[in-house]
């Protein structure tokens, strides 16, 4: 039976996903879509991108350049840090206690980061930094006790000869402590008890965690802190407009300090009001978002960058796996297409079929490559390894949207087999309903293009969509295969690529879907 090719078991091996990846793999396969050059700024931002378009990755990729500047980075994937009490809560836990356990849950790991990466090679020196450290640790652990409280104190003396600087820290922020001490001659030290009957209640005092945390980075040598967080959408949508609040009161007014956060647009809640209170940030006014990883590689007119960025994005991971691949120079992207592929044709096509996503050309690349065992990958077996992809991953995170499925299929019936097209118009307005939005955070409908003008209604605003190429490639051989696109300018002349005859494209224009009747009884 055939095994795999070399070139093939490579491609098929690629990590899939950053997180599972070290930080120097990491730095050496980030392939730059132009998104570093408007992320590399001192203004805090929100890096918006649906899944695997390569948030985390630039997330870690600027920390690595940061910190190779002499500047201090952490990194905080949100997924990893809160209890269950913060982040499920409970019938006892009301929405301000498990925002305010969320909240000392990752500024206790943002104090963990800080202290773990200013204390390599620590000296004397840097008992201040430390004292500091312990200070920011003391103010988010504030509880108050509502109860009886009974407290013991005991002190005790003991002498020592010669000199030394500890650090220490242990445990978390519910009970933890950090500890510094330089020892010389006699030395003092009380020990503390206390006996609590009562309800513990967290708190936090934003002024004093900002000035704690102002303190602490001013004792630091390098120029700026670099906050990045990542998975800001895994948090439940009540709790993170407090995120917001802190961050607001507490963290962006610091001069020293640039916070970069990774979120999905449509699961993300920056602000939200309680009664007349208003919690959270405003976006593009305290913080702004001028990053979506999803407009980086958009394929439709932009093909040839859209190639190279894959091509490059490929060339990376060949040279940072296990081996060499007889026949690719890492130094030339464009040999990885040579022994890979059949034909430029073929690698086109995945990167058609992956629609600007990175995870999804990887993963169909991986795909293809099992199915091509020796041999090189053919365009049939890029769009079998897309449908493939499609009906694995994408249709299965849509199992329990019942609703979003059943306007997918009316999409399809309409666009693929109605209008022989893929391409279609929604306006503006329609294009902010939730089953919508639903279908393209799952990648099953794709954002081509913003505020296009059709010809036969000038006044109004349409959002162009595809179909996932996954969804109508099954039908590709079929008499229900499209026939055109849409045109992507004002003009006739520029349309997204599809292999259909030129003279059935113009008509394919005027797809436009209104949801109205898709809401209408049938």
């Amino acid at each position: 039976m055939p095994q795999l090719s070399v070139a093939n078991r490579t491609l098929s091996r690629i990590p899939k996903r950053a997180e599972k990846q070290e930080i120097e793999v990491l730095h050496r396969t980030f392939s730059d879509s132009g998104v570093f050059d408007v992320i590399d700024t001192v203004d805090s931002q929100i890096i918006y991108g649906r899944r695997g378009t390569g948030k985390t990755h630039a997330l870690n990729y600027l920390a690595s350049e940061k910190r190779e500047s002499g500047e201090l980075a952490v990194y905080l994937d949100l997924r990893t840090v809160g209890s269950p009490t913060g982040v499920t809560g409970g019938p006892p836990a009301d929405r301000a206690e498990r925002a305010t356990r969320l909240l000392i849950d990752i500024l206790g790991a943002l104090h963990e980061e800080l202290l773990s990466s200013a204390l390599e090679g620590a000296t004397t020196g840097d008992e201040l930094l430390v004292a500091r450290a312990n200070a920011f640790a003391q103010a988010i652990a504030r509880v108050r006790v509502e109860g009886t409280v009974s407290r013991g104190r005991t002190s005790r003396q003991s002498t020592s000869s010669g000199s030394n600087f500890a650090a220490e820290l242990s445990g978390g922020f519910h009970g933890g402590r950090v500890t510094a001490a330089t020892i010389a001659g006699e030395t003092s030290s009380n020990e503390h008890r206390e006996e609590v009957n009562g309800v513990e209640t967290h708190e936090i005092h934003f002024g004093e965690v900002s000035r704690a945390l102002r303190d602490l980075t001013e004792s630091l040598a390098t120029k700026r802190l670099w906050i990045l967080i990542d998975e800001w959408s895994s948090l439940p949508p009540e709790l993170q407009p407090f995120l917001a609040e802190f961050l607001l009161r507490s963290v962006l007014p610091l001069k020293k300090i640039v916070v970069k956060i990774a979120a999905i647009e449509h699961q993300s809640v920056f602000r939200t009001t309680s009664g007349d209170a208003t919690i959270g940030f405003e976006v593009g006014a305290d913080i702004s978002a001028n990053v979506n990883l999803d407009d980086f590689m958009v394929y439709e007119g932009n093909e040839e960058r859209s190639v190279e960025f894959f091509s490059d994005l490929f060339t990376r991971h060949v040279a940072a796996g296990e081996g060499l691949v007889p026949g690719i120079d890492t130094s030339v992207p464009s040999s990885v297409i040579t022994v890979a592929f059949s034909d430029s044709r073929a690698f086109a096509e995945l990167v058609r079929a992956a629609e600007g996503v990175p995870r999804d050309a990887l993963n169909i690349a991986g795909i293809a490559a099992t199915h091509a065992l020796d041999t090189k990958i053919t365009v049939p077996l890029v769009r079998q390894a897309a449908r493939d992809w499609y009906q694995s991953d994408k249709l299965k995170a849509l199992e329990s949207r019942q609703e979003a499925i059943r306007l997918l299929h009316w999409i399809i019936d309409e666009v693929i087999r109605g209008k022989k097209a893929r391409a279609f118009l929604v306006t503006e307005d329609e294009s902010h309903s939730p089953e919508i939005l639903t279908l393209f955070d799952a990648r099953v409908l794709h954002l081509v293009r913003r505020g296009y003008s059709a010809q036969d209604d000038p006044g109004v605003r349409y959002n162009i969509w595809n179909i996932d190429f996954g969804a109508y490639v099954d039908l590709i051989r079929t008499k229900n295969a499209p026939q055109g696109a849409l045109a992507i300018g004002n003009d006739d002349s520029t349309f997204a690529t599809v292999d259909v005859p030129a003279e059935d494209r113009r008509a394919i224009r005027r797809a436009i879907l209104t949801l109205k009747d898709f809401a209408s009884p049938r």
